[in-house]
């Protein structure tokens, strides 16, 4: 078995692919109306596929509401620049930050993800 690709379900997949690709510089490998993959340099793979019954996530977690299956974690030199960065691509700022050294962000679809400083 291989794994190949990271998933991420949107209301759009072009246009949350479109943010990623913004964000991270990944080149697109399949774009077609309802699936798009990008890839990395180094040959990792996130894919988008739309939904149309899609339900983002709530952050932090609530009973009763959607919760966040899972999350891309993203490391980066400079917290704060990464997050003006990510947020001039589209991104939102979570209200709530749990860790002084990590930012959550909420991507256009509503996925959170996390920009954070590696431990050295």
């Amino acid at each position: 078995m291989t794994l190949t690709a990271t998933v991420l379900d949107a209301p759009n997949a072009r246009e949350l692919a479109d943010f990623y690709r913004r964000l991270l510089g990944w080149t697109p490998l399949d774009d077609g109306e309802h699936w798009v993959t990008l890839r990395s340099p180094a040959g990792a793979r996130l894919s988008f596929q739309t939904e149309p019954h899609f339900v983002p996530p709530v952050w932090p977690g609530e009973p009763g509401s959607q919760l966040i299956q899972a999350h891309l974690d993203i490391a980066v030199t400079d917290l704060d620049a990464a997050t003006d960065y990510a947020v001039a691509a589209g991104a939102r700022l979570a209200e709530f930050q749990p860790q002084e050294h990590v930012r959550v962000c909420l991507d256009p679809a509503g996925h959170p993800f996390c920009l954070y400083l590696p431990e050295e």
